[in-house]
C-alpha cells in the first residue's frame, strides 16, 4: 500500500475530530496494492480439496488510550437512548485489537463467492455509524440506512475514480442510500456532516480474501488456494503491517500480528 503515511496522518487527526468540523480531518483514504486482478463472478467455484484458510489474532501492545466520551448534546435526539457514545478509534480488550482490515495482497485470480458479493449495510443508529469499520470486495455495494429519529448525512470521501463520493441527507426512516465501489481502497472515510463526531471507514478489497478483526481481535479468511502470500493488516490510526504466510490445502494457516499503541 503506497499511501501508509497519508493513512497515519489521517488517523492521527481523528481524536481532534470529536466536537470539531469534519473538514478538520484529512479527507483521503489509501490505495490498496491489488496484485493480479480478480473477476467478480460468483460462479465456477474451485475444487475445495485444493483450498485452505487463514485464521489469526490481531494484538496491541503498549498503553492503550482510554476511549473518550463523545458529547452529543447538540442534538437532543442523539441522547434519547441514554447510552454513552464512546470514541472507537482504538478498540482493544485484553490486548486484542478490533477493527483491523485484513486482506491477501497477492492472491491469484479466483471467482468471488456469493457471500463476498453480498451487499453490506452501514446503519446510523444512536448517532453512530454501525459498524465502525467494514469491508467489501471490489464491485460490491453498501446500503446506508438511518435508524435514528433525526436527520443524518452520508458523506463518503473516496480517492479512487471507481468509488462513489457522495454527500446526501437521510431523514428518519428515509430511503436507504445504495452505493457501489469498484476500485480497491482502504480506510475510505465516511462522515455525517450534521454530527461531526460520527465517522466510519469502508475498505474495498482487491481480492475476495479479506476480513475485519472482531472485538476479540480474531479474523478468518477461507477458500484460499494453496500458495505463498502476503497478508496485509490496516488500522485507521496505527497504520499497516504485512507478513508472509503459506497456505496449504485443507489446512488452516495461523497468523498473528501486534500493533503498538500510540
Amino acid at each position: 500500500m503506497r499511501n501508509a503515511a497519508a493513512l497515519l496522518l489521517f488517523s492521527g487527526l481523528m481524536f481532534p475530530l470529536i466536537g470539531c468540523k469534519p473538514d478538520a480531518a484529512v479527507r483521503q483514504g489509501s490505495v490498496v496494492g491489488a496484485g493480479p486482478s480478480v473477476p467478480a463472478s460468483p460462479t465456477a467455484a474451485p475444487n475445495p480439496t485444493t483450498l485452505g484458510s487463514i485464521t489469526g489474532t490481531v494484538k496491541i501492545a503498549g498503553q492503550v488510550p482510554a476511549p473518550i466520551r463523545i458529547d452529543m448534546s447538540q442534538d437532543p435526539a442523539c441522547t434519547l437512548s441514554n447510552a454513552e457514545n464512546m470514541s472507537e478509534q482504538i478498540m482493544a480488550k485484553d490486548g486484542n485489537l478490533a477493527n483491523v482490515f485484513v486482506y491477501v495482497r497477492n492472491a491469484p485470480s479466483a471467482p468471488a463467492s456469493a457471500q463476498a458479493m453480498q451487499p453490506i449495510t452501514i446503519d446510523q443508529k444512536g448517532c453512530r455509524f454501525i459498524p465502525h469499520v467494514s469491508a467489501i470486495f471490489q464491485g460490491g455495494s453498501v446500503q446506508f440506512t438511518n435508524s435514528d429519529p433525526t436527520m443524518h448525512n452520508v458523506h463518503t470521501m473516496a480517492v479512487q475514480a471507481g468509488n462513489q463520493s457522495v454527500d446526501v441527507s437521510q431523514g428518519p426512516g428515509g430511503k436507504p442510500e445504495s452505493l457501489k465501489f469498484t476500485s480497491a481502497e482502504s480506510m475510505l472515510p465516511i462522515r455525517c456532516n450534521n454530527h461531526p463526531w460520527m465517522n466510519a471507514f469502508l475498505n474495498v478489497s482487491p481480492t475476495p480474501f479479506f476480513a475485519v478483526s472482531n472485538t476479540s481481535g480474531k479474523f478468518q479468511i477461507t477458500g484460499l488456494p494453496q500458495g505463498n502470500y502476503v497478508l496485509v493488516f490496516v488500522h485507521e490510526k496505527l497504520g499497516e503491517q504485512t507478513i508472509p504466510i503459506t497456505v496449504k490445502a485443507q489446512q488452516a494457516a495461523e497468523a498473528s500480528v501486534t500493533f503498538t499503541a500510540k
